[in-house]
């Protein structure tokens, strides 16, 4: 029997139920409040590209453990949507931060000119993590303070996670470790299917480019 959402509520308030709400939860991940310098907005809100490795998107956010939050860092390409880095701590120190930056850096190898976008937070504006962006020769951009929608694709990867993956409390920080480690490297690269990348898996978008890039040099 179906029952339509208006006919729901009528019932509910002349029973006197109301639905439990779940609580919500606000952590801070971002602390602008430092010395740093901070890098232009340089992106600012551009995010498309014409090929891997030209930008790159980078964030924070928190998973809800009964040990206590894990934080995650991501490193996102925009031209396919890819995650290239990631890494996971329960502390927000920028160290983790700096392992996922790497980890992108070492698989990808990019050659000069990667414009790095991240909000203002001090993990990204302190000393280890602009020493490795100087390494790389990567273009720093960083969001204006307090707007969300400067990072916003970062915003929409860790809010489809959260609704994909990350979903109710895990009962310990391992047992998210492992859930968000497979639902990126097996499920959201390799076989999620993204509407603005003709309903395509990043990997698979990726692998397009490469070869009709192939084909077109052979053919130069």
């Amino acid at each position: 029997m179906e029952c339509s959402r208006p006919r729901v509520a009528r019932l509910m308030r002349k029973a006197g139920i109301q639905a439990r709400k779940q609580r919500a939860y606000k952590v801070i991940t971002t602390n602008s409040k430092h010395n740093y310098p901070v890098a232009p907005n340089t992106l600012n809100r551009q995010f498309w590209a014409e090929s891997p490795n030209q930008k790159w998107v980078d964030d924070i956010t928190y998973i809800r453990t009964r040990e206590g939050w894990l934080y995650l860092a991501a490193v996102l390409d925009i031209y396919s949507r890819k995650v290239v880095g990631w890494a996971m701590d329960k502390h927000m120190e920028q160290e983790w931060v700096v392992s996922a930056l790497q980890m992108a850096a070492t698989q990808r190898r990019p050659g000069e000119g990667v414009l790095h976008h991240s909000d203002r937070g001090s993990q990204y504006a302190a000393g280890d993590y602009q020493r490795l962006l100087d390494a790389h020769k990567m273009t720093m951009s960083m969001s204006r303070k307090g707007d969300c929608y400067d990072n916003a694709l970062m915003e929409s990867f860790f809010s489809t996670l959260k609704a994909e993956c990350a979903i109710g409390i895990y009962t310990s920080r391992a047992e998210a470790r492992q859930s968000i480690f497979e639902y990126v490297e097996v499920w959201y690269n390799r076989q999620r299917r993204h509407s603005a990348l003709g309903y395509a898996s990043p990997e698979t978008f990726e692998q397009r480019y490469f070869e009709s890039n192939s084909v077109s040099t052979k053919s130069l």
